[in-house]
């Protein structure tokens, strides 16, 4: 009989799924997110590992407390720390937790949240047959008042939206707390952007994953509790920086094959968008589109700041006359329905006549 590897055992064989957990400061919510690590069905191999975030608070006595209970359950956890005084921020918290484990798959949780029990068999499931994805799932909004069109978009995007929506103001169309993928493909895209607060990390990382050719799933479940409080690092972000990222994407993935288009909106946003491109992109903008009455009826914008000489003047006209394809700058689900008329009236395919950019 051969013998086994040295010192008689056989290799481990490895871990399946990684649970990545960045913590800062949050004692309040530690609990119920570890217990709901815990409380999963995944029949296969996990692991917790979690970065400690120069956190101030009880948070540390927690992670050791359910570090028992955890390891016997048969889930080992894998704790690092940033001692000093100062967070390094969820870029690097995560980056750390990810580098520290050793899961073929990664299962990402925010401190503040609560996974349902199958969460992470059913994406790991999917996650499975598409080895270049990310993989979300449906969310529960806590409080449940928050947030309301936010989370009707997180939840109802097509499959083929979750591609072609990811110039909104929403950010990912699969939200950060939801993301599961491979480890490979992990560090193909090539980790999170660790320049901490103000920095759109899950962003950034989610237009280098579509640069690369991943793809973007979602588990049609209801698998997180995400929650929704004012200590969140998404309020640290700047709304500017953010929109800049989208611009420089929208240029770069779609307005690069477009000979010309229409801007929808000739009012603050569809204005401020123009101002935003590019000289050569500018260039491309042949009319901007409006239901507004007072709009049209002044017949054109100047670009007042241009250094050109004569300044552009872009035509305004109303949406029935002009030439797809179109940039929407007007936001979704906020007119009762009277915008969406109007764009399913001209029988336009999203991703090849329009995109959203609101």
């Amino acid at each position: 009989m051969a013998e086994p590897g040295a010192g008689g055992r056989s290799p481990e064989p490895p871990v399946q799924v990684s649970i990545i957990v960045p913590v800062h400061n949050s004692e309040c919510w530690l609990d119920e997110c570890l217990k709901s690590v815990w409380e999963q069905d995944f029949k296969g191999t996990m692991e917790l590992s979690i970065f400690n975030d120069a956190s101030k608070d009880g948070s540390a006595e927690i992670i050791e407390k359910w570090k028992t209970k955890l390891e016997e359950v048969g889930v080992s956890v894998i704790i690092g720390n940033n001692d000093s005084s100062q967070p390094r921020g969820v870029g690097f918290a995560k980056n750390q937790a990810v580098i520290q484990s050793s899961g073929t798959y990664l299962c990402f949780l925010d401190s503040d949240d609560v996974m349902m029990p199958q969460r992470v068999r059913l994406q790991h499931e999917v996650a499975i047959q598409h080895p270049n994805s990310i993989v979300g799932c449906q969310v529960r909004r806590e409080p449940l008042d928050s947030t309301e069109r936010y989370t009707r978009w997180i939840n109802n995007l097509t499959q083929e939206q979750l591609l072609t929506q990811v110039f909104t103001s929403h950010g990912p169309t699969v939200v950060m707390p939801t993301w599961f993928c491979s480890r490979e493909w992990f560090f193909h895209v090539g980790r999170f952007d660790e320049g901490g607060k103000g920095v759109p990390e899950d962003l950034l990382f989610f237009y280098e994953h579509l640069q690369k050719g991943g793809e973007v799933f979602r588990v049609n479940h209801c698998l997180l509790l995400y929650r929704y409080h004012p200590q969140a690092a998404t309020h640290s972000v700047l709304e500017e920086t953010i929109w800049n990222h989208r611009v420089r994407f929208l240029e770069d993935r779609v307005l690069s094959s477009w000979t010309s288009f229409t801007i929808w909106n000739a009012g603050k946003q569809g204005k401020k968008l123009y101002r935003s491109l590019s000289p050569a992109n500018q260039k491309k903008v042949s009319a901007f589109c409006d239901v507004d009455e007072k709009k049209i009826t002044k017949g054109f914008y100047t670009y007042e700041e241009s250094e050109e000489r004569p300044k552009p003047k872009i035509p305004v006209c109303h949406f029935r006359d002009a030439s797809p394809p179109f940039v929407i700058c007007v936001k979704l689900d906020l007119t009762g329905g009277a915008f969406e008329t109007n764009l399913d009236m001209l029988n336009l395919k999203e991703g090849m006549d329009y995109y959203h950019f609101n």
